[in-house]
């Protein structure tokens, strides 16, 4: 598991490393921009199982902290569906990866 850790109080938020590299790439892209937006996300088990959000602002710190030393495959269409979400009045909705099965129905 790698880890998005949030501003000067070193929040840790923990997603898998495949989720992780999408993300990073999703939320680069709006500060880079200078685009401020929430991100949300379904919380694990762990944490109890609730939702969380948090602001991104480009004047609050992040790191993104991978377990692996290998950069995974990206998915374009996830990665289309997050930027989507992110340019959204809710913000950057964390969603599951569409799976191989539903790609090849939808085409």
């Amino acid at each position: 598991m790698g880890s998005l850790i949030y501003g000067t109080s070193s929040i840790e938020i923990e997603f898998d490393d495949r989720t992780l590299e999408h993300l990073q790439i999703v939320i680069a892209t709006k500060l880079r921009r200078r685009e401020s937006f929430f991100f949300s996300w379904r919380d694990t088990q762990k944490v109890g199982d609730g939702r969380s959000s948090i602001w991104l602002d480009p004047g609050i710190p992040l790191y993104f902290k991978y377990s692996g030393g290998r950069v995974p495959t990206i998915s374009r269409e996830w990665l289309a569906e997050l930027t989507t979400s992110s340019n959204s009045s809710s913000g950057l909705v964390l969603t599951d990866e569409p799976s191989l099965d539903n790609s090849v129905k939808r085409k």
